[in-house]
């Protein structure tokens, strides 16, 4: 009963706005107004919605009290090709679940809208930033979407209002979603079948994320042990990058903890 739309109006804008602080806890300061929003979509960006159907306490309030979700992404050009030629391409700036829908498989299905809708409008390429700390994340992202990485950005966004960050520099990775390449739809079609399988894949290094590190940065008196994690996945990561590897597939063992697999990419496959 979960539907995936396009948002409407000012009232499920003004949802996405508030759904910000009630996932991340965010102050004011560190909040997309719902402006933002508004223009996004008067530009040729998105802001996908994820609304539950059948909640039957929100019926009379309206569609934007029974919003569990939502995607931002803004529109952007940059230059490709030895000759620079500006192409244009999506940046997914944002998406949030509400607690309670976490796991279902809500995060994916917002990725596939925001696909969907780009392919009908001729855009073919998406990027997006992502923690490297967060495993279910990026699981979701290098494994189940079938995106690659190949940048690391440190202390992407500086200093954060979020609950999440743990206070920790806001490092991201830098994920391409070539949204039209056999990879990808090889890797879809893989998750939409219930395989596990690798798709471009020649596996050269592994980078490892322990799962305790949630809880490390839950505590002050942990939170070195956190950041000692970081310090050393970012030299790791920015190290292979620079040697022309690139984030190829993500694992979670059966403890909980998350891996990067690097590799050579064949760009026939990355694009």
């Amino acid at each position: 009963m979960i539907a995936m739309r396009e948002c409407r109006g000012l009232e499920e804008l003004e949802a996405c706005v508030q759904l910000q602080i009630d996932v991340w806890g965010y102050a004011d300061g560190d909040v997309i107004p719902r402006r933002v929003f508004l223009v996004a979509q008067k530009i040729g960006g998105q802001v996908i919605g994820a609304f539950d159907a059948g909640d039957a306490d929100s019926e009379e309030l309206g569609s934007a009290a029974k919003m569990i979700g939502f995607a931002l992404s803004l529109p952007g050009v940059k230059a490709q090709g030895t000759a620079g030629r500006p192409v244009s391409y999506l940046h997914s700036h944002m998406l949030a679940v509400r607690e309670g829908y976490r796991n279902a498989g809500i995060g994916r299905r917002l990725k596939l809208a925001q696909r969907e809708d780009a392919l009908r409008r001729g855009i073919t390429h998406m990027e997006w930033t992502f923690d490297p700390l967060e495993i279910k994340n990026a699981h979701l992202n290098i494994h189940r979407l079938g995106a690659i990485v190949r940048r690391y950005e440190p202390n992407f966004y500086g200093s954060s209002s979020s609950r999440l960050q743990g206070g920790l520099p806001t490092d991201r990775l830098v994920a391409e979603w070539s949204m039209d390449s056999a990879r990808v739809a090889a890797r879809l079609s893989e998750q939409a079948n219930d395989r596990d399988e690798t798709t471009g894949l020649q596996e050269d290094e592994q980078v490892i994320v322990p799962k305790a590190v949630y809880a490390w940065k839950a505590e002050e008196r942990t939170r070195s042990l956190a950041e000692e994690v970081q310090t050393r996945n970012r030299e790791r990561l920015q190290d292979a990058f620079r040697r022309g590897l690139a984030v190829v597939d993500y694992r979670v063992d059966g403890a909980g903890n998350g891996c990067f697999l690097l590799g050579k990419m064949d760009p026939a496959v990355a694009g």
